[in-house]
């Protein structure tokens, strides 16, 4: 007789009840995983256990009738990661993205994620992770804003109106205790508007949408850039101002003089290393064009900047091996791509709220495995 194997299995309101959006909650977990990192007590995908995740592109033309084609934000990704610590689990985030979606009722992008135990391998729990990966990356900034940011920084700029600014934005209030003013540029500014409404509505700030980047840019001490990769995002080194953080959860380009004399930080300078090294194994004309940190690469390639190998982790500063902001002068740039250990991480703290809570259903995996 073979061992019975069940899991759990939470929908989108459960995972809502079991504390999915407590942004607070979740910039603490992410900053104790960036101290995870530090340590090294984590495993990515990949044989430098530091790949982001693997991708299916689908082809630009196909001789088959089903073949899904080309298209922006057109794919399925896996993000793989084992996390350590108190968390000691495996899991994986899976999800499609479709850029119609939202024309069909549906989010662009449709996530799971699946945790297991390191172990056994056992399945321990399928969950709705829309939220999650929304949250989390969100709360990465927070983690960012926690370290890097002024103590008196009063003006926040959001580059972008969409969901994930939303999101890192929400983490940016909860961590910037003297936050006064809230400036929003959109592509769109009827989206920039209807952001800064809701933001005076909830919180009571004076919120407003710009009429230019630059306007906004050079008002910010802390300026969030999530927009879509489909409008990449151009600055010049006088827009930043002494003591600005400037936050990349989406690309963005600034004048090379900026990084120059701004310091410059990494959530895993690790895995930034491994997606430098796969744009050096594509064609000379492909590399270094897309992705967030891309033009810091190109900088680096053209030895304008020291190498990754010198670069400064953010989970580094947590655990106090390297300093983080020492004067309200200095320009600071966080760079922060996502990686599978923060939705792993805070999907096993929801997953234990649940369990503590008597939400989801037991789903049975066998009574006996069939092979054994």
């Amino acid at each position: 007789m073979g061992k019975k194997t069940d899991f759990l299995y939470l929908n989108e309101q459960e995972m809502i009840q079991a504390g999915v959006l407590d942004a607070a909650r979740c910039i603490d977990v992410e900053e104790e995983i960036f101290g995870l990192l530090s340590k090294g007590d984590y495993v990515m995908g990949g044989d430098s256990h530091n790949s982001h995740g693997i991708a299916i592109k689908f082809p630009a033309i196909s001789e088959f009738p089903n073949m899904p084609l080309d298209g922006p934000d057109r794919r399925f990704m896996a993000m793989v990661a084992y996390l350590g610590g108190r968390f000691n689990v495996a899991g994986e985030k899976w999800y499609g993205s479709n850029i119609i979606n939202p024309q069909r009722g549906l989010p662009r992008s449709i996530l799971m994620i699946l945790l297991n135990d390191p172990d056994t391998c056992e399945p321990i729990a399928l969950m709705s992770a829309n939220l999650v990966s929304s949250v989390r990356t969100g709360c990465v900034p927070g983690v960012g804003t926690r370290h890097l940011a002024r103590k008196d920084a009063e003006v926040c700029v959001c580059v972008g109106a969409g969901p994930v600014s939303k999101s890192c934005f929400e983490a940016i209030r909860l961590e910037a205790k003297n936050l006064k003013e809230v400036i929003i540029y959109d592509l769109f500014k009827e989206k920039a508007e209807a952001f800064a409404k809701t933001i005076t509505e909830k919180y009571g700030l004076k919120a407003w949408a710009a009429d230019s980047l630059e306007q906004a840019v050079r008002l910010g001490d802390i300026i969030s850039v999530a927009a879509s990769s489909l409008a990449p995002v151009n600055m010049k080194n006088d827009w930043l101002k002494k003591g600005s953080l400037i936050i990349f959860t989406g690309r963005c380009n600034i004048d090379e003089e900026y990084f120059s004399s701004a310091k410059l930080y990494w959530d895993n300078a690790k895995m930034h290393a491994t997606y430098y090294d796969e744009h050096l194994q594509l064609p000379e004309d492909q590399r270094f064009i897309n992705g967030i940190g891309v033009q810091v690469y190109r900088m680096m390639y053209n030895g304008k900047l020291p190498p990754l190998s010198e670069a400064v982790s953010l989970g580094d500063v947590v655990v106090g091996k390297k300093e983080g902001r020492v004067s309200d002068d200095e320009r600071i740039c966080f760079i922060t791509s996502g990686m599978p250990v923060w939705d792993v991480g805070w999907s096993y703290e929801i997953y234990q709220n649940a369990v503590k809570m008597g939400l989801g259903q037991k789903l049975l995996l066998w009574d006996s495995p069939y092979l054994n």
